[in-house]
């Protein structure tokens, strides 16, 4: 299967961009699996629905959010965390389906990250005004595992920035079917996501969705 979506890669419409050391852009690297990868997102949507998560300074995110896998990412003005349970009903995440868990490994493998195992997904929906501000993924204590992030529907501005709030960001646009794979020494850049514009999308109408794979659990679980 990697033979296969290396292959693919290389083809006109589905190929591999360096956006930094460590960090690679798959141009249309999920296109083939999305269908498959939206009706899982609707299955895990009706276990664990969309919320809009509070920060720690009692602000509403832009971003609806859910989650999947052993482990899921909250927030609330405790802080930052990743959690087991779902706290909007005290259950388990829903388990991550085995086309994201196929998918997150074949990315980071083409982008050169082999042997990841994802134990955490976070599923976020952006509407038409959501943004996402700069920001580090450093709530993982595995700092050896990447980041696989997957854009489905409408299309978005990524920004990709350094290893210092202050530092430039590259604006890089993110289509339908899209990765995003960054580790090693681009592990901890900063990275955004713009104001999303208004539009319309045929699988996922007015709206866009981020599936982002992490190792959240301590180094070397499995």
């Amino acid at each position: 299967m990697i033979d296969d979506l290396f292959s693919r890669l290389d083809s006109e419409d589905q190929r591999r961009e360096i956006l930094a050391d460590g960090a690679m852009l798959l141009h249309g690297c999920a296109h083939a699996q999305a269908p498959a990868l939206l009706a899982a997102v609707d299955e895990i949507a009706a276990v664990a629905p969309f919320r809009r998560m509070q920060t720690p300074g009692a602000l509403r995110m832009s971003v609806a959010m859910s989650n999947c896998g052993a482990l899921g990412w909250v927030s609330d003005r405790q802080g930052y965390r990743y959690s087991p349970l779902d706290p909007d009903n005290g259950r388990q995440w829903p388990a991550m389906p085995e086309v994201f868990c196929q998918l997150a490994q074949m990315a980071a493998a083409a982008a050169g990250f082999p042997d990841f195992l994802p134990d955490a997904c976070l599923i976020n929906r952006y509407e038409p005004g959501s943004k996402l501000s700069l920001h580090q993924d450093k709530d993982e204590p595995d700092r050896e595992a990447p980041i696989v992030s997957v854009s489905l529907g409408l299309p978005a501005v990524f920004l990709f920035g350094g290893l210092k709030r202050k530092e430039p960001t590259t604006r890089v646009l993110l289509a339908h079917g899209d990765v995003v794979v960054w580790g090693g020494p681009a592990r901890l850049r900063y990275h955004g996501v713009q104001t999303l514009k208004h539009g319309l999308f045929p699988e996922t109408g007015n709206s866009r969705i981020n599936l982002t794979f992490r190792k959240a659990g301590p180094p070397g679980r499995q």
